[in-house]
């Protein structure tokens, strides 16, 4: 028997993500892949997986897995709340950040978490399901990719590619990254700014917005100041891509995310910078945002500086102890 996870409950739209699947918009396939990558990466790394391994993306309520099989390994990332693990009646919690190893029976279950929009769970050699297009990500919109491209489903099963007790050290990140509810996202303007009035798009970089209630994994609707067209509200259709700001007629933009359509016919006032959409995708509804215009030379160095930090934080992984720690 293969180890794995019975769902005993989905949790809140969990679905399986990866690092998503590059060059395809032209198909019209759309990204995905994990909203906040930095964590789903790093999620992955402590328990000495590929970075880019399939991991359970998690909103909250979380699900509850027991685990069936020899041995495994787990690492909860992105939140600070901890991860309960349930061995013969009895509940331990465990830091986020940590690995944690598991035996038959155990079940594994995330405290509700407030902090963030999306945490991480990865396990041990990834979980089993066939690549499509390239990427294991759920893409839920298109009903393909992860688990038959749906949310986990409460009494299904989700198969394990590593099955056995791990042979490595356990580990935990010493450094985690932090995070602040209300960021500042650096943007590049336009590629539709010539649409705004110029006290729009002095409105966009200089007052805040809040997130609303609308957000899914295509974007989010934020409330904030009207930003009004001096052309019309609408665009032959081109090109989008995460990150962009689109401004409808409503005058109220939308930040897309990683499920977004591959072309839209909205002006965008902005692009988000690669090296903050992370930031992005943790927000949750009611978190305000403000945005800051850079170059792209600015946004070049933001990226570079966002891979060393990435690179700095992976080496302060270390050794809790060797072998089976519960």
């Amino acid at each position: 028997m293969s180890a794995g996870f019975h769902i005993v409950q989905g949790g809140l739209q969990t679905t399986l993500q990866d690092g998503g699947r590059t060059g395809l918009l032209a198909l019209g396939v759309p990204h995905s892949g994990a909203l906040d990558p930095l964590s789903f990466r790093l999620s992955n790394r402590i328990v000495g997986n590929d970075a880019n391994s399939a991991a359970l993306e998690l909103r909250s309520p979380g699900p509850v897995l027991r685990f069936e099989g020899k041995a495994g390994r787990i690492a909860l990332a992105g939140t600070s709340v901890p991860l309960l693990v349930e061995r013969k009646g009895t509940v331990q919690e465990w830091p986020a950040w940590r690995a944690v190893d598991l035996q038959d029976g155990d079940v594994v279950s995330v405290s509700p978490f407030a902090d963030t929009a999306v945490a991480y769970l990865a396990a041990l050699g990834g979980f089993d399901v066939p690549e499509q297009l390239g990427s294991r990500s759920t893409f839920l919109r298109g009903g393909f990719g992860g688990l038959d491209g749906k949310p986990l489903q409460t009494g299904g099963v989700l198969k394990l590619l590593h099955d056995g007790a791990p042979d490595a050290p356990c580990h935990t990140l010493l450094r985690p990254p932090s995070f602040v509810a209300s960021p500042v996202l650096r943007a590049l303007p336009g590629p539709q700014a010539d649409y705004f009035k110029e006290e729009a798009q002095s409105a966009f970089f200089g007052r805040p917005f809040t997130v609303s209630r609308d957000l899914d994994r295509m974007g989010m609707r934020l409330d904030g100041p009207v930003l009004a067209h001096s052309k019309s509200a609408d665009i032959a259709s081109d090109a989008t891509v995460p990150g962009a700001v689109q401004v409808p007629g409503s005058s109220q933009p939308i930040l897309l995310l990683n499920d977004c359509q591959t072309t839209g016919g909205y002006p965008k006032i902005a692009v988000v910078i690669t090296a903050d959409l992370f930031r992005a995708g943790r927000l949750m509804p009611g978190h305000e945002i403000r945005f800051r215009k850079v170059t792209m030379t600015e946004a070049e160095e933001a990226r570079a500086e966002a891979a060393h930090a990435y690179r700095s934080m992976a080496n302060t992984i270390v050794p809790v102890r060797a072998g089976v720690q519960i």
